[in-house]
């Protein structure tokens, strides 16, 4: 079983001052004065759990269009009411999102850690206020590309080699996410 939050935080290591400032922010949230959980949407700051999905043999990632960002996304989201397992949340939002029922951690296969801790702003709407996503960020690979279907027809869907995902999303905080998954996928295979 993947560990929860706390335990997430607790042995996760920052990869930049940076990631170490955005991980400092997300414990504090997590062990802070406030309503309900970690996940809770009400907090200014609250967790959240994203995906970059791969398929190895080609080196392309998925991207999703988000409506109300007006941009390409990682797949992912906010946990339900008592979830806190940040891979479980990452794996139901990618699942979800993308109807790729053959979701595993990659590149291991079996130890679901973060790649990514990114605290990042998100706009009033939909009756909310301004807050901020706490995120953390995973790998899954699947061995299906072509079985991604979209949750609804306005979250258009697109597989990209990195170098392209890098230019087509919006946020560097995306692009760090991007370049360490494609520190692990390796120099680009020429196609077969």
């Amino acid at each position: 079983m993947p560990p929860p939050l706390a335990d997430v935080l607790a042995g996760y290591e920052p990869a930049s001052p940076a990631e170490a400032g955005d991980l400092a922010r997300l414990r504090a949230a997590a062990s802070g004065p406030g309503p309900g959980s970690p996940w809770d949407r009400r907090r200014a700051v609250h967790a959240t759990a994203s995906a970059v999905v791969v398929h190895p043999p080609t080196g392309r990632v998925l991207l999703r269009w988000h409506e109300r960002m007006g941009s390409w996304l990682l797949v992912g989201g906010h946990g339900d009411e008592g979830e806190d397992v940040p891979y479980a949340v990452a794996r139901r939002e990618a699942e979800e999102e993308t109807g790729l029922h053959d979701l595993a951690p990659w590149p291991d296969g079996v130890a679901p850690a973060p790649i990514h801790v990114a605290v990042v702003p998100v706009p009033a709407g939909k009756g909310e206020p301004a807050h901020e996503h706490a995120d953390l960020r995973f790998v899954l690979a699947t061995a299906r590309p072509d079985d991604a279907v979209p949750e609804q027809p306005n979250a258009r869907l697109r597989w990209l080699p990195v170098a392209e995902a890098r230019a087509a999303v919006a946020e560097d905080n995306l692009r760090v996410t991007l370049d360490r998954v494609a520190a692990l996928l390796g120099p680009p295979q020429p196609p077969s």
